[in-house]
């Protein structure tokens, strides 16, 4: 086992890499590889193109996690700077047999973008690449060596990643073996044995963080204002998928960190109302916890402290001010990932509200 550094990548994952290459060397024809895939393995499955450092790989993805991108636009950006991702790790195994079972953490699970698809014909290009660093305006960010070898790329002056139809992809089979729906499924039924009326919205939440946060507090509101829904308490709302936070302060948290807050501040002063938010990993973005519980009297508790809700959320700083609370969840890696999991709970206070 080799631990290397994620979400930004480092040399224990180029060595990493670079062992695993040795490996695939040593396959034929006759040979089987089991290829374990899950969340994470953008970054610790690492090895740059000729001309490109893992320095340089470093700053554009931290660049791009902080953009906002989708997991979708950050990956296809990785691929094409990648000598093992977007299908490349296929085509050194070929004319070996490969068997990739996958744990998804992008919404919808689209094997390509898991891991940036080591094993799988890579959808996007090198001009999709270019358009994402345009998109979130990081051309300027960005290192002219990269810039200039995106370009050589969409004038063909070197190879495409691998695509569908290439015979490297004839051997491989890709299987999802878990994802966000099966843990939503879990946290349904535990809900019903602790006696809740458990209720999944959706498990394809993507986006601003923020705005699923207003997305989940006014399906609370319509819920308990519909005077021709017949709720039974308690009532028990789980939602998956996997927000994207545009940093704009200096503070630190997470996505989901950043969703509890949001909520927080939407909850003010409403009672029977508890939200929590986590990362299935038992990481939320760079700090130790895995998300944070608030409700409607997190602000106040907040304020009591000194502390205002809304400016630590326009700071980013979400873990401070649930630290101070201690309403930070700790639970430390999990060593899967099926990207992230809310859970609300009503009583019946909540129609006084």
């Amino acid at each position: 086992i080799i631990e290397a550094g994620h979400p930004i990548p480092d040399e224990k994952g180029v060595d990493g890499t670079k062992e695993l290459l040795e490996i695939l060397q040593r396959a034929d024809e006759k040979t089987l590889i089991v290829c374990l895939i899950s969340g994470g393995g953008s970054a610790l499955l690492t090895l740059p193109v000729a001309g490109v450092s893992l320095e340089q790989i470093r700053i554009l993805t931290g660049n791009l996690i902080k953009s906002g991108a989708a997991i979708s636009e950050i990956n296809s950006v990785r691929k094409h700077l990648s000598c093992v991702k977007g299908g490349y790790l296929a085509k050194m195994a070929y004319p070996a047999t490969v068997l990739t079972l996958i744990i998804s953490d992008v919404v919808f699970d689209p094997p390509d973008v898991i891991a940036s698809g080591p094993t799988v014909p890579d959808l996007s290009t090198y001009k999709d690449a270019l358009n994402v660093l345009k998109r979130y305006d990081l051309i300027d960010k960005t290192p002219q060596t990269i810039i200039n070898y995106f370009i050589r790329g969409i004038h063909e002056d070197i190879p495409e990643t691998p695509k569908d139809g290439d015979r490297v992809f004839t051997k491989v089979r890709n299987i999802i073996i878990g994802n966000n729906r099966r843990a939503l499924t879990g946290a349904e039924s535990q809900a019903k044995e602790l006696g809740y009326k458990p209720n999944i919205i959706s498990n394809t939440i993507e986006g601003e963080t923020r705005k699923a946060a207003a997305f989940h507090i006014n399906y609370i509101k319509s819920l308990i204002t519909d005077k021709n829904s017949k709720l039974k308490f308690p009532i028990c709302l789980l939602s998956g998928g996997e927000t994207t936070v545009t940093v704009r302060g200096t503070g630190k948290g997470g996505r989901n960190q950043e969703f509890a807050l949001a909520c927080a501040i939407e909850l003010k002063g409403m009672d029977g109302i508890c939200v929590l938010s986590c990362g299935t990993d038992g990481i939320d973005g760079p700090t130790d916890a895995a998300g944070a519980i608030s409700d409607g009297e997190t602000c106040n508790r907040g304020r009591l402290l000194g502390n205002e809700a809304q400016m630590f959320l326009d700071n980013n700083d979400s873990y401070t001010f649930f630290k101070s609370l201690g309403n930070l969840i700790i639970i430390g890696p999990t060593h899967t990932n099926v990207m992230d999991l809310r859970i609300i709970l009503l009583d019946e206070r909540c129609l006084k509200n």
